[in-house]
Formats: C-alpha cells, structure tokens, sequence
C-alpha cells in the first residue's frame, strides 16, 4: 500500500486489510504516489489517501474489505480496481465514534470507464 506520507488513517485500513485477509500489508510512505496509481490505471478523479494492489487488482482509499473480497475472489472482466473518493468517515479506518457515517460510493473503474459498485449511507 502506498500512501500519502505520515497518513494515520491508512495505517488503520491496513490494520483492517491485514486482520481480513490473514496477511501482511506494507506500507510504502510514497511523496509521489501519482507515479504509482497511474501504472494501477486509478483515474486521477477518484484519488484519495493511499492506492493498495492486490492480486493485480488497485483499491484505491477507504474500500470497504467486503468489496474487496467480493471482487479478488470474482475477478469481473472489466474491472480493474475499486475507488472511494476522499476520506468519508466511517469508512474503514475513518471509523469516528459518537460522530454520523458519511455516505459515500465505491466505485468499479476499467478500460470502459466508471461506475457506481455500491452505496453506503
């Protein structure tokens, strides 16, 4: 996982990452992680504080870990990674307690473009 240097709140998504999956995440402090997310093919509209791969596959910002099992373990043809746009709270590792959820998307994005994979209120 790349991320925006010194970013605490990544640190805490990785945390989630790693209890889900069973195995580690490294964390890279990237000062230029547009470098990096550009290889991903990430759009540079749905930027947020860090841009993770897994299996081929980029989760950029606070992608919930049940979207992220859900599309390593399909792999849908067309999608290269998954995106939520800044850094809603409630979101993984933006959890606030005492403070409302944010909505937000997560977005599928690909070769064909974007669209909305899901909505949280």
């Amino acid at each position: 996982m790349h991320r925006d240097p010194g970013c605490g709140c990544c640190e805490k998504w990785a945390a989630q990452v790693q209890q889900q999956f069973g195995h580690g995440v490294q964390i890279i402090d990237d000062a230029n992680r547009t470098t990096f997310q550009r290889r991903l093919g990430v759009p540079a509209q749905l930027a947020s504080c860090h841009t993770a791969a897994i299996d081929g596959i980029a989760f950029e910002g606070h992608v919930p870990i049940s979207n992220m099992k859900w599309v390593l373990a399909q792999k849908p043809i067309g999608i290269r990674g998954l995106a939520v746009v800044g850094m809603p709270i409630g979101t993984p590792g933006m959890e606030m307690p005492g403070v409302a959820n944010q909505s937000f998307d997560v977005v599928a994005f690909g070769p064909a473009g974007r669209r909305i994979y899901s909505h949280y209120n």
